[in-house]
């Protein structure tokens, strides 16, 4: 019983591609039909069908040519490009029946090849004396957009065949001139078939080193140099994903407004702002809606507008520590209070307005609850990850699943936005922005140092990366 039913190579130009088909049709029982679904051609430049399916026909429906290539005698296949008809991705990454076969090369070694056969026009050579020279001049601009493309797709490939339980037959570049590399490769797809020698009818192009072939060297050495080759200064982010959260977002009966809260506000002014419109009619914003529901909102509201607040990471944070840490009644987490206190140490009253616990013994706390942070948005606790203190970058993510924000409005920019928020949805004049709520039993002036903004940078530095944000500054 065979194991696949056809294969694909996924590949790019200048990788070696040719080549690798060139020896998988000589073994029998194998037939690769090149390009199958180049947006530009059908197979190869100058084809004009696969299989009987012309390129007219797989354009108004590409699974047409799929079906007959899976039905094809023997084991059939293609080459895939990250540039492709992207209407067949899904389809072939997802069946477990089509083989994949990863086909890579150093992105400089393919940048560099294909801009020497754009120059020359060359881009296959049978015979050495007819081989046309030319440099390359290397862009960096054009080789940063190169590398990031090739870069995306192999992530998204690796993660989809991760996601349905699935791997590839990898192959390098380097790898398409070991005959046994390819005589296994044979072995994996299923085909009892060996070859002898490799076929040697394509030529290597450009056997020079890299210095001959670059006619600014130097200045892509400089170039490259400037690259973060082992993504040194990426951001670790272990939180966990955030869903879109349909049901917390507020849709207004009066405008076509959409209010996508960020939790972590005990006195929320953007609510109070969208209940003060509705409240002129005397009704209020709905809340609690399905996915459908909202959709059916978004429908009989065109020309809506969405927005969200951010709010600096240490306003944030010293809020939801003093409304849901410290508060020992209505809206205080009880439970993760006695975790902390237990568990990490955090030394926290059992009463906040008795005066014992003074400013000192608050700051304490507070960076306790800084460090837990850190350790609970990095996955190195047994506490939940609360959508009161999840970083807000994840929070917006989640929405994107189903709606991304058309404004992200700043906490101390409110007054102003808003009233521009509403004259883009025909109101006259916005209602006042309600007055910001008190963090007790202290406010986070009172506290403020140093050593609390480093800790709260430690705990969200995606934050305040992604969002720009300085130190805090009382407003």
């Amino acid at each position: 019983m065979a194991i696949f039913d056809y294969f694909v190579v996924f590949a790019e130009m200048r990788t070696g591609s040719n080549f690798l088909e060139t020896n998988l049709n000589a073994f029998d029982g194998i037939s690769c039909h090149g390009e199958a679904f180049n947006p530009f051609f059908i197979g190869y430049p100058k084809s004009d069908d696969i299989l009987g399916v012309t390129l007219a026909a797989r354009d108004n429906d590409p699974k047409t040519l799929l079906r007959e290539i899976r039905k094809a005698p023997g084991l059939s296949g293609f080459r895939y490009f990250h540039d492709h008809d992207p209407r067949i991705f899904d389809k072939i990454v997802e069946d477990p029946k089509c083989a994949k076969v990863v086909l890579t090369r150093n992105p400089v070694d393919s940048y560099v090849s294909w801009k020497i056969a754009q120059a020359t026009g060359q881009w296959k050579l049978t015979d050495a004396k007819a081989r046309k020279d030319s440099k390359a001049t290397f862009d960096a601009h054009e080789f940063v957009a190169h590398l990031g493309a090739l870069q995306e797709f192999q992530v998204t490939l690796l993660n989809r065949l991760q996601a349905t339980g699935q791997t590839a037959f990898y192959l390098a570049y380097e790898d398409l001139q070991n005959l046994d590399v390819m005589n296994g490769l044979a072995k994996w797809l299923g085909v009892d078939s060996t070859l002898e020698a490799l076929d040697k009818s394509l030529k290597v192009q450009n056997p020079s080193a890299m210095s001959d072939k670059v006619s600014n060297f130097t200045n892509m050495t400089d170039a490259l140099s400037g690259l973060d080759r082992f993504n040194l200064t990426r951001t670790p982010n272990f939180e966990p994903r955030r869903g879109a959260a349909v049901p917390t977002y507020f849709a207004s009966q009066t405008v076509p407004l959409m209010y996508l809260p960020i939790r972590g506000w005990p006195e929320d002014q953007a609510l109070r702002w969208m209940q003060a419109i509705d409240g002129t009619e005397g009704g209020k914003p709905a809340s609690k809606l399905s996915q459908n529901e909202m959709r059916d909102w978004m429908r009989s509201h065109p020309g809506h507008r969405s927005f969200s607040v951010l709010r600096h990471p240490l306003e944030r944070a010293h809020a939801v520590f003093c409304h849901r840490i410290l508060n020992t009644g209505k809206g205080g987490y009880a439970g993760i209070r006695s975790v902390l206190g237990k568990r990490y140490k955090m030394a926290l009253p059992d009463d906040p307005s008795d005066s014992s616990y003074d400013k000192v013994a608050h700051r304490d706390a507070f960076a306790a609850f800084l460090r837990f942070l850190k350790a609970n948005l990095n996955g190195q606790t047994s506490v939940r990850v609360d959508p009161d203190w999840a970083s807000q970058a994840k929070s917006i993510e989640g929405f994107a699943e189903f709606v991304l924000p058309d404004r992200l409005i700043r906490r101390e920019t409110m007054a102003h936005e808003f009233a521009e928020l509403g004259a883009t949805v025909g109101l006259a004049s916005a209602p006042e922005l309600a007055p910001a709520g008190m963090d007790a039993p202290y406010q986070l002036i009172d506290i403020y140092d140093a050593q609390i903004e480093e800790l709260c940078r430690a705990a969200y530095t995606r934050d305040y990366l992604m969002f720009g944000f300085t130190d805090w500054t009382a407003a």
